[in-house]
């Protein structure tokens, strides 16, 4: 039977993925517009006691300047607005920016106004302000995830904020600039444990390395990768757009995995280990599962990247 991308995406079942993200990020997305806002201030500000969140570097914020500057310019009920507005995917100008914007723009963004609520420039939430019942049990079980859950929910509520982006007219899309791949005399080469696949093994250090152009070619011309609780992105183009948008400056720190035939003389693989942000740095090691089906040339026909239910899940790797 010959190998689909249905049949792909089901290699290794018995890897376990943090459900409790998703099912979180829709109870959030269920709860009121000022919930929301209330729910992410209140998020971060326990998050900060706990990990600190690297300033983004002036380069990634040129494309949200221009709204910083003119919410910062508004009335605090106007600023108030602005902000409902992008909880409620409402049809503005600014929404539709946003809508526009990279998710380490959104994050910048969200991070600026937080410092500038701290500061008393941007709308605070009001002193004694209390969350409902519904945003407190969402806060709650928040607050029971490890810190790798926490950090994917917190962006989930901000990168799905403001207009959809499916309804947008034309294609622009802004982004962070690209950043130069790490010259080869710097650049660290990883070890897997009982693992030595060499395009695995070259998908790693070249995500590490930021060498994008290279990675790219590691994959089949109708190759696919599936972020985490997402559908599968599907042929180059599409793929060196993610890599571009939301994978710089990842460290991946893969630990251990095993490699095994498939049908028609693919192989399967699946590699666990952690993954460090640029937002979160050190502090925050996520833990990850990748699950690789190479064909026969040696090309990455799929790649499904999983957010793990546990850290036990970093032992598993028995089919």
């Amino acid at each position: 039977m010959p190998i689909t991308l249905d049949s792909a995406r089901s290699i290794f079942p018995n890897t376990l993925s943090a459900d409790a993200v998703p099912a979180l990020t829709a109870r959030f997305n269920q709860l009121s517009a000022e919930d929301q806002l209330a729910w992410t201030w209140f998020a971060f500000l326990e998050m900060g006691k706990t990990i600190t969140i690297a300033a983004p570097g002036a380069a990634s914020m040129q494309f949200a300047e221009g709204i910083l500057q003119q919410v910062k310019t508004m009335s605090f009920p106007e600023q108030t607005q602005v902000m409902c507005d992008l909880a409620n995917h409402a049809d503005t100008p600014i929404c539709r920016t946003y809508a526009a914007w990279s998710p380490n723009i959104k994050l910048g963004f969200w991070y600026q106004l937080g410092q500038w609520m701290e500061q008393g420039v941007v709308a605070p939430i009001p002193a004694g302000y209390q969350l409902s019942a519904n945003a407190s049990a969402v806060l709650q079980s928040l607050r029971e995830m490890d810190q790798g859950q926490q950090i994917t929910v917190l962006r989930n509520s901000v990168v799905d904020m403001g207009f959809d982006p499916n309804k947008l007219d034309g294609s622009t899309r802004y982004s962070e600039p690209v950043v130069a791949p790490t010259e080869l005399s710097q650049r660290t080469k990883v070890n897997i444990e009982g693992m030595n696949n060499a395009t695995v093994l070259n998908y790693m250090n070249n995500l590490n390395a930021n060498d994008f152009d290279t990675l790219i070619t590691l994959f089949a011309p109708d190759g696919a990768l599936q972020p985490p609780f997402q559908r599968p992105i599907v042929g180059k183009e599409a793929i060196m757009r993610f890599f571009r948008e939301e994978c710089q400056n990842l460290k991946l720190i893969p630990e251990r995995g095993v490699s095994e035939p498939a049908e028609d003389s693919y192989t399967q693989v699946k590699v666990t280990g952690k993954v460090q942000t640029p937002w979160f740095g050190a502090a925050v090691g996520m833990n990850m599962a990748w699950r690789f089906l190479i064909n026969p040339e040696g090309k990455i026909f799929f790649v499904a990247i999983d957010l793990l239910a546990s850290p036990k899940e970093l032992l598993n790797l028995v089919r």
